[in-house]
């Protein structure tokens, strides 16, 4: 990150501004769990380790810790959570609910995509959940997976896909979910990162009336590499399996549904997840089964005001680490009853994703920004055909919400009263880090203050609190639980997080403070772009349109969207002897469609004959962004010519 590259962003913080303030319905602060977040907040950060291991206590531990903390902030910077406990992730989700007798109590509830007029649903209880894990666990074992080795999952959004997660942490293997909109060399490159022994996979996903065939895409990525063993596929098409194949069903259904979780170090790994960085190659931020179990189940339960009977929904995708933590882990370990729905928002109609709510009598929503705003485009017509009241929390994530799009989805979701949980977190904090609980007043386009546990502040370079309504960088003070532990591999990665401004996280985001100590995240202040949610990196992009038999340089940044918050621009020169033409144009973005994904595709790309660089050869993507925004592009100094 760089001062440089934070001037676009904190001017445009102008057009953020919105002084409304929403106070909770005392509806909602009779039902709420946190009665008075001042004094939580207060005392949680007086004694920041008494506090979470408060927390830590309501879950169910083999061994107890020995020491809450061991925190060193210098390199090699080093954190662990709930020193000397023991656990598996997997018992505080599913055994203690089964052995407390909710065993038949709903754990999963999935809607599939309309298929010739009809919806496929299938229900879990939380006793044929543990009873499918305990299988899973068997069949995984059976293929030679063990304790430590990776097992790579790239499925549809269809139950099977928390139960191979699961399955996975409970013989304590490490998941490294890869989203299945993902084309194959991505896949791979993940692949070959962790070296995974086996990879699941399904045969195919639905999505807007279509069958994505992903049992093709996992067979291009799988081709070259022999630390493959097995490649086990959840077949929905009946798709013929090759030489290394295992049909899912077939291996999960010929275990025993009895078993026991493998007890581990608090400290264990438990997922592998990777995540654009500001060079080529994503990052494999690491989570453990400890600490991450505490932040995560806490977060849940506070920030949505969840209750027992709720019935609760996060429109996401497990292949993020929004799924992770809120489809899966939090709200298993919470004893929810827990919605997914496969296939588009707006499909058969605009009006899916209302319908649903309405039929399941939904009570917690947690849904991006981008879907918002794509369903505001057909208007208030579609929610108001549903019946809606039964929402008592509302959410969004994933990116910063506008204050238009807010507004719409308190009047037409929340009925004009339900409260906004506008949620400010990254896959390296595993949890929710800044955000209004429902009993705190909320401000439009504001995630709102820090949660209990956390000292959040916005500095400048040298770590100095900036004024009120001032841009400078959102950074994190002090430890907490469910935090990475480190990038895999790369240990001088991890502690550039801590370095930026020696002794605190920086999360990489651009931010403003105001007086009443609301946040308010304008951007990223490095090259990480945020379209649709989705965190991608300008030289992943840039790297898959150099690979382009046509292409000798690129370069790529991110324009404000209406939409998806941020769209893709590429600046490409083409080698010698080459032309620009409409066919070539087109011909590059199938290009990243396949050597990256479709979210990654460039929404323009302009054939140019040079690219703005210091005169160390530095793309400066800064002057480019500003010349498309019309903004002062600052210091340029360092320019070569």
């Amino acid at each position: 990150m760089s001062d440089e590259s934070t001037q676009s962003e904190v001017q445009l913080s102008a057009l953020l501004e919105e002084n409304q303030v929403f106070k909770p319905t005392q509806e909602t602060l009779d039902r709420t769990l946190t009665k008075d977040y001042d004094s939580l907040y207060q005392r949680s950060i007086s004694d920041i380790e008494a506090f979470w291991e408060e927390q830590a206590k309501e879950l169910e531990w083999a061994k107890p810790w020995d020491k809450v903390l061991e925190w060193k902030n210098t390199p090699p910077i080093s954190a662990k959570w709930f020193v000397g406990a023991q656990c598996n992730i997997t018992v505080n989700a599913l055994d203690r609910h089964v052995k407390n007798g909710l065993g038949d109590k709903t754990a999963i509830i999935w809607e599939g995509e309309e298929k010739e007029g009809k919806v496929e649903e299938r229900k879990f209880t939380y006793k044929q959940l543990l009873e499918r894990v305990n299988q899973g666990a068997h069949a995984l074992t059976k293929l030679g997976v063990k304790k430590g080795d990776v097992v790579t999952i790239y499925m549809a959004l269809t139950p099977e896909l928390p139960i191979a997660m699961l399955s996975c942490a409970r013989i304590g293997a490490i998941h490294s979910v890869v989203y299945g909109g993902f084309s194959a060399p991505a896949l791979e490159s993940r692949m070959v990162d962790s070296t995974s022994k086996v990879l699941i996979c399904s045969d195919i996903g639905y999505r807007r009336g279509k069958a994505i065939d992903l049992k093709q895409i996992a067979d291009e990525a799988v081709a070259g590499l022999d630390f493959v063993e097995h490649v086990v596929v959840h077949r929905r098409n009946n798709v013929p399996l090759g030489e290394r194949d295992v049909d899912y069903n077939t291996a999960f259904d010929a275990e025993s549904t009895e078993g026991e979780a493998l007890i581990v170090d608090a400290e264990t790994p438990l997922y592998r997840l990777y995540t654009s960085g500001t060079t080529g190659k994503p990052k494999g931020v690491v989570h453990v089964h400890g600490g991450y179990a505490v932040g995560i189940s806490y977060t849940h339960k506070y920030c949505f005001d969840f209750h027992p009977d709720d019935i609760y929904w996060c429109a996401a995708d497990p292949g993020w680490v929004t799924g992770h933590s809120y489809i899966v882990y939090g709200p298993l370990i919470n004893g929810a009853t827990m919605l997914m729905a496969e296939g588009g928002i707006d499909y058969p109609d605009p009006g899916r994703w209302w319908s649903i709510i309405e039929k399941y009598k939904v009570n917690i929503f947690y849904f991006t920004p981008t879907g918002i705003r794509a369903l505001m485009r057909y208007g208030d017509e579609f929610p108001a055909k549903y019946d809606l009241s039964s929402l008592k929390v509302i959410g969004t994530v994933g990116e910063p919400i506008n204050p238009e799009a807010w507004l719409w989805y308190h009047k037409n979701i929340g009925g004009g009263k339900t409260p906004i949980v506008d949620t400010w977190w990254q896959t390296e904090t595993g949890m929710f880090m800044i955000s209004t609980m429902p009993s705190v007043p909320t401000k439009p386009g504001s995630p709102g203050v820090p949660l209990p546990g956390i000292v959040a502040d916005v500095v400048d370079r040298e770590g100095n609190p900036v004024p009120a309504g001032k841009g400078g960088f959102l950074v994190i003070k002090t430890p907490w639980p469910a935090m990475f532990r480190t990038i895999f591999g790369d240990q001088d990665r991890y502690d550039h997080y801590w370095g930026t401004i020696p002794g605190w996280y920086t999360a990489g985001d651009v931010a403003t403070k105001d007086e009443d100590g609301y946040f308010r995240v304008l951007g990223r202040a490095d090259d990480v772009m945020n379209v649709s949610g989705y965190r991608i990196g300008t030289s992943d992009v840039e790297s898959a349109l150099v690979s382009h038999e046509a292409v000798a340089e690129s370069a790529v940044i991110g324009k404000p969207d209406k939409i998806k918050g941020e769209s893709i621009k590429a600046f490409v020169i083409l080698i010698q002897g080459k032309e620009p033409s409409d066919e070539l144009l087109a011909e590059l973005k199938l290009h990243v469609r396949t050597e990256l994904s479709p979210i990654a595709v460039p929404a323009e790309i302009e054939f140019v004959d040079s690219l703005p660089k210091t005169r160390s050869g530095k793309i400066m993507r800064r002057m480019l962004k500003a010349k498309e925004l019309g903004v002062d592009p600052g210091d340029i100094s360092t320019i070569e010519d």
